[in-house]
């Protein structure tokens, strides 16, 4: 571990750049870099790139056939590889209990009630909707047949009161 520790350590001070330079370049912070040169921990794969590419050495030239990185670089892929793969799943416990389809077709239906509210709640239902919800797909046709109805509804009556059928008032005067 001391030829690695050594190795960043010379890499490092050969291209002028002192630890702080090195941690603020590669977004981590300086005691890692410590740690790295003092020989108490190993840089991971995509770190041990990243100084490849700054100091302008190669990865073999750093590492200098150090079997034990070789083993902890090996073990750091492998555990990276299973953390891609868990945050690829979808924890579907979350949703187990929270079945909100029925109140959020309700929801809906009683926005229908008055047309601009009719418009922008239904948008919000079908962003709050998942398909764990047992109305999933109901929720989204009826949420946008009261879109629909409502931008209808809404726009007739603005249309049919200003312009189409304008009311009138009359002004009687009482002797």
């Amino acid at each position: 571990m001391d030829s690695v520790a050594s190795q960043l350590k010379q890499a490092r001070k050969t291209r002028n750049l002192s630890q702080n330079d090195v941690a603020t370049i590669l977004h981590i912070s300086r005691q890692s870099i410590s740690k790295w040169e003092n020989g108490r921990a190993y840089p991971d794969m995509d770190n041990l790139i990243l100084l490849s590419d700054l100091y302008q050495k190669s990865i073999d030239e750093l590492v200098q056939n150090n079997e034990e990185l070789r083993k902890q670089i090996k073990n750091n892929d492998q555990k990276i590889k299973e953390d891609r793969a868990e945050l690829g799943k979808i924890n579907t416990e979350l949703y187990q209990n929270r079945n909100e389809g029925f109140i959020l077709l309700i929801l809906v239906l009683a926005s229908a009630i008055v047309p601009p509210v009719g418009i922008i709640l239904p948008m919000y239902v079908m962003w709050r909707n998942n398909r764990y919800n047992a109305l999933h797909k109901t929720i989204y046709l009826v949420s946008i047949i009261v879109i629909l109805i409502s931008a209808w509804g809404g726009t007739y009556i603005f249309l049919s009161d200003n312009w189409l059928e304008p009311t009138h008032t009359e002004v009687y005067r009482i002797d």
